[in-house]
């Protein structure tokens, strides 16, 4: 049974690069700031996705278990942060909406307060001056932090 639902999924998933690259595709930006231009990512991350999907079809894994419950509870606890973390990215800004999620994966996943919220403030703040200065992007400080920055 485990191998015909990684076929399945692996079909689902090419079928969502499909939509990815399609929608991709039809992405025009009045100017291009970049060389590449918008449309390299998702073009390529749908790319990506085709031929793990291809290798979930054609060399499908053992029969494994379903992880116990703690360990569902957990995933779907990871699910519900990153949602969370898409919703108020721009409302709290990068930094603030990575310092919460951050540490409360790293709490998810047993760590001490110390340890979870040293993590998230050092993930938050290395991972703002990588994206902005190293890597040129701009990243939202929050709508509720617009009139202290």
């Amino acid at each position: 049974m485990k191998i015909a639902a990684d076929r399945v999924l692996g079909i689902a998933l090419i079928g969502l690069a499909a939509f990815i690259a399609v929608q991709a595709v039809q992405l025009e930006m009045p100017f291009s700031y970049e060389p590449v231009g918008p449309k390299a990512f998702p073009v390529g991350l749908s790319i990506l996705l085709t031929i793990l999907s291809l290798v979930m079809i054609f060399r499908p894994g053992p029969n494994g278990q379903w992880p116990h419950k703690a360990l569902a509870l957990k995933l779907l606890l990871v699910l519900v942060l990153l949602l969370a973390f898409a919703v108020l990215f721009t409302q709290l800004g990068f930094i603030v909406s990575s310092l919460l999620v951050v540490t409360a994966l790293a709490r998810l996943f047993d760590a001490t307060w110390g340890k979870a919220l040293l993590t998230g403030v050092l993930m938050s703040v290395i991972g703002y001056f990588l994206f902005t200065t190293a890597l040129g992007i701009s990243l939202p400080s929050g709508y509720w932090f617009d009139t202290f920055i």
